[in-house]
């Protein structure tokens, strides 16, 4: 008869634990002794954080890495067969989310193996949650392309289909993060709505959702902390799209001017 395989989610800020995870996720993390973590280092930490009446030496703590070895995953799911309760960990948030995790959990689908999430934050959703955008129909995309034109083109069709009524959800690695949302101020239509959630749960948190216009304005300074970014268009009127439609360029004198 097979364990339980747990999705054990990780604070997203450097927080005591029992400010972002319920007491039965906190009780199942302290009856666990095999993990699989993203980064065994940070899930060592994370356990003694928690609590965990076990000394970390004793327990059984295998590194998946970010994206796990698919022809590893067998051997990581044996426990289980065993009758032991296994639980992935990423580095924060939740497993499978934004997160290595997805390809361990359908193998173990795959086996027929009892899959059980536990209750934890969610930087995704708890910034989409707060944003005052499209929360019935978003998309989380991760991170755009580096290099142009492939990241301004990403960017404007990503504002094209949020413009559908589909919240576009985007992150970014923390030392661009003005750079980024001077990106979007500056790519972006001047009424497109910007969320920037930083430091979701922690000391510096700062949720705040204005248009690209008042963004370019406001000129806000963005620490270097992990922040999630969201857009969300006005729905295009049809009288704009038939303006555009019918937008004629004409050549002279060496240079383009337009007409409507």
């Amino acid at each position: 008869m097979t364990a339980t395989l747990y999705l054990l989610p990780n604070r997203i800020a450097e927080r005591p634990v029992e400010e972002t995870l319920p007491a039965s996720t906190l009780e199942v993390l302290r009856a666990t002794r095999c993990f699989l973590a993203e980064n065994a280092k940070s899930a060592r930490a994370y356990l003694k954080a928690a609590g965990h009446p076990t000394p970390i030496a004793e327990l059984s703590i295998v590194e998946i890495g970010h994206e796990p070895k698919n022809e590893l995953i067998d051997e990581w799911l044996k426990p289980l067969f065993e009758g032991n309760d296994v639980a992935i960990v990423s580095e924060s948030g939740c497993p499978g989310v934004a997160d290595p995790g997805a390809t361990i959990v359908a193998r173990a689908q795959a086996l027929n193996i009892k899959v059980k999430p536990l209750v934890g934050p969610s930087s995704v959703l708890l910034a989409l949650m707060a944003s005052g955008l499209d929360g019935q129909h978003f998309r989380f995309l991760g991170y755009l392309p580096i290099k142009e034109p492939a990241r301004t083109q990403s960017l404007k069709d990503c504002e094209k289909q949020s413009a559908r009524g589909e919240t576009q959800i985007f992150i970014e690695t923390p030392y661009r993060n003005q750079a980024f949302l001077e990106f979007l101020a500056q790519t972006l239509r001047a009424d497109t709505r910007i969320t920037v959630a930083c430091d979701i749960t922690g000391d510096a948190e700062f949720i705040k959702t204005k248009t690209a216009g008042e963004w370019l304005k406001e000129k806000t300074a963005l620490p270097k902390l992990p922040t999630i970014f969201a857009i969300l268009s006005r729905p295009i009127q049809k009288t704009e799209k038939k303006a555009h439609s019918k937008t004629v360029f004409h050549k002279k004198q060496g240079a383009f001017w337009r007409q409507a």
